[in-house]
């Protein structure tokens, strides 16, 4: 592999090499990160990534695009085929921009948008006040319940009902559980509201049949292509057949020049495959798995937030083990585990050193684990903890990590 690479930039090659073995010899936790293909990796490497096409099939601004224009648009019709949506963009560079689009095509700078907190589960482009979701518009947010660590329908709706925000989003990054959509819509109903909701993080899941999906109540769905669909590192939005208009014209030239038509093609490939059966397997087994993870921590006195998960991602305060986010993400990764510190609700801490840990399991189940790997798995992190200053004992838990990762090979092909 990078044989091109290594004659013609041998430094860089070495970089990519080593991060091939990163990838290969560590538990990757990170709940928004998964392992693609090698036929997703092999598109985003073709000739589409020569090719400019600003415009949409059949209405561009360059000559030449015959054949991008036949890969968009059998990434758009896999996309509708594979969630039941009706119409699709599948140009967006990221879920950052997919949600920036369905934001101006319905929102004019300056109004209300009602999002989930950040620190509370939500995402950055739901109205913080660093992202352009709060600097464009006038973001209030919802938080979760102070005892079940979960959103409570009705105090939303007094909410919106006291700010009547222009947009209600829902969505998260960090939040373990079902979301109830009927609720959401009746209460952008009852409030004259557009509802978008960003699935990034489940859609791999609403795609396998295994979540509810937020398609028939959304009047626009936003998503990554990674995460849990396990395709390229992209956007994606879905909307209703009236709405394509707006979405199409914000996101070019609105917001959007050349699309990236490999990576449109690489999405096309990811659709393909989340659309055979045996990825209706795959997503039931993230979610068997999570739930595996999450009876094992706890049964190891985790502090889980919300007590548990629905999807594919745990939330875990590690406070009352006595360690902060920042300190366990360090601890883990040198055992052999990679995870994300993160706030958890009502959070003391600052974004930067936080009271938790953000664990998923979608990377660990493509590579082939199950049950008996995440109770492997949770005993690494718990003896990691009780042995935290031992550095011999942390040694030989990143051995346990190494074997596990040598059992479920990564890549095998390369």
């Amino acid at each position: 592999m990078y044989e091109f690479v290594r004659k013609s930039d041998p430094e860089l090659a070495a970089v990519l090499t080593a991060e091939l073995a990163r990838q290969r010899g560590q538990l990757e936790m990170i709940a928004s990160e998964n392992f693609t293909s090698s036929a997703v990796l092999e598109t985003l490497g073709s000739t589409l990534t020569n090719k400019y096409a600003e415009g949409y099939p059949n209405k561009r601004y360059y000559g030449g695009c015959v054949h991008v224009d036949e890969a968009e648009t059998l990434a758009k019709r896999r996309a509708c085929a594979l969630f039941d949506a009706e119409r699709a963009n599948v140009q967006p560079h990221s879920g950052s921009t997919a949600n920036m689009t369905a934001y101006l095509a319905f929102c004019k700078p300056g109004e209300k948008i009602l999002g989930l907190s950040l620190s509370h589960g939500g995402h950055l482009t739901h109205g913080h006040p660093v992202n352009f979701s709060g600097l464009f518009f006038e973001a209030v947010h919802y938080e979760v319940d102070p005892q079940t660590e979960t959103i409570d329908y009705d105090r939303l709706r007094d909410q919106a009902r006291r700010e009547k925000p222009r947009i209600l989003v829902g969505g998260a990054s960090a939040y373990p559980r079902f979301w109830d959509y009927a609720a959401l819509r009746e209460i952008a109903d009852e409030v004259g509201a557009v509802f978008i909701f960003d699935m990034a993080h489940i859609a791999g899941l609403v795609a396998g049949g295994v979540h509810p999906s937020p398609i028939p109540y959304a009047d626009v769905v936003t998503s990554t292509t990674h995460k849990t669909l396990r395709g390229p590192r992209g956007g994606l939005i879905l909307c209703r057949k009236q709405h394509l208009k707006a979405i199409n014209k914000m996101n070019f030239p609105g917001i959007q020049g050349g699309p990236l038509m490999h990576v449109i093609a690489a999405k096309a490939v990811c659709f393909h495959e989340c659309l055979q059966d045996d990825f209706s397997d795959y997503a039931r087994r993230v979610v068997a798995n999570g739930k595996a993870l999450a009876d094992a921590l706890l049964a190891r006195g985790f502090r889980l937030v919300s007590g548990g998960t629905d999807n594919h991602l745990l939330l875990v305060n590690v406070k009352p083990k006595g360690l902060t986010g920042k300190e366990m993400e360090a601890l883990l990764e040198r055992v052999g585990i990679t995870c994300n510190k993160n706030t958890v609700p009502f959070d003391e801490e600052s974004p930067f050193v936080t009271s938790g840990i953000r664990l998923g399991t979608p990377a660990l189940t493509t590579r082939g684990m199950g049950p008996a790997q995440m109770d492997q798995i949770a005993a690494i992190i718990d003896e990691a903890v009780q042995h935290r200053g031992d550095e011999d004992a942390l040694e030989k838990l990143r051995g346990v990590s190494v074997e596990l990762c040598a059992d479920h090979p990564l890549y095998p092909e390369f």
